[in-house]
């Protein structure tokens, strides 16, 4: 493989793979905040905003898993307050294929999307 000089290895997005089995798992990660919808990822890896990530994601009770080319939208660092677990938000992209995986969330999640229940998020 080579790399051209304006395209560095290093800036080649990361591939995360985030298999969500319950329901209460997607509503604590799922970030409807963003237009487009996100995902809060656990990580203790560095990322900054803006960062490209490329997320191999599973929803409950779903066999196939969906592709997001997402970008870092917010970073919860190492010991954060409240005890809020470390991590990033990825925002999806503003693409169909998104569009479907943010409405294919939100009617898994159903009522719940109204709760007041903390998430990782807020």
């Amino acid at each position: 493989m080579s790399t051209s000089p304006s395209q560095p290895a290093s800036s080649r997005p990361s591939v995360i793979q985030l298999s969500i089995k319950e329901k209460a798992a997607l509503y604590a990660a799922y970030i409807p905040l963003f237009t487009d919808g996100g995902i809060f990822i656990p990580s203790s890896r560095d990322y900054r905003i803006g960062d490209d990530v490329y997320v191999l994601l599973s929803l409950p009770d779903d066999p196939q898993r969906y592709p997001v080319a997402g970008k870092v939208a917010w970073v919860t660092p190492a010991k954060a307050q409240g005890g809020r677990t470390q991590g990033v938000g990825i925002r999806f992209p503003a693409d169909e294929k998104s569009r479907h995986l943010k409405i294919k969330i939100e009617e898994i999640l159903g009522s719940a999307l109204a709760s007041e229940k903390p998430t990782q998020t807020m």
